[in-house]
């Protein structure tokens, strides 16, 4: 598992895990003044108050993107958790999570896991199988 690239701010600290990204593009929709991929660095934590980028990064799904507040703070998982599936097979879960990989287990807040089987992240969906076509 690659490790995830911090982006701190005066408030906030955004990681960014690039193998999880799913593109769904929720942060540069959401906040282009703090995600810009045409920038360096694409992220940049002080272009938005802090309620606003915990915000937006909230919406990530795949859980690529997390945050920690300056004051120590970091994402309360949803509750209930929630669990879905897309129409091409993937698992969208929400809540308090632990996740076994093949690195060790880890706890979540947000994932996209896998549903064909055929992702080179397993257990999290990295598009690489038969959910990339549809």
């Amino acid at each position: 598992m690659s490790q995830p690239k911090e982006y701190e701010g005066r408030e906030a600290t955004v990681t960014f895990e690039p193998r999880r990204c799913l593109h769904a593009a929720e942060c540069v929709r959401g906040l282009p003044q703090v995600f810009d991929l045409d920038r360096r660095p694409w992220v940049q934590p002080d272009g938005a108050a802090a309620d606003r980028v915990a915000e937006v990064v909230r919406r990530c799904p795949s859980g690529a993107l997390r945050y920690r507040l300056s004051d120590g703070a970091a994402e309360e998982p949803d509750r209930p958790t929630t669990v879905s599936r897309t129409v091409a097979g993937q698992l969208v879960m929400r809540g308090d999570l632990d996740i076994r990989t093949a690195h060790g287990d880890r706890h979540e807040t947000r994932v996209t896991l896998c549903g064909c089987g055929a992702s080179g992240n397993e257990p999290y969906c990295d598009h690489s199988g038969p959910c990339a076509e549809r």
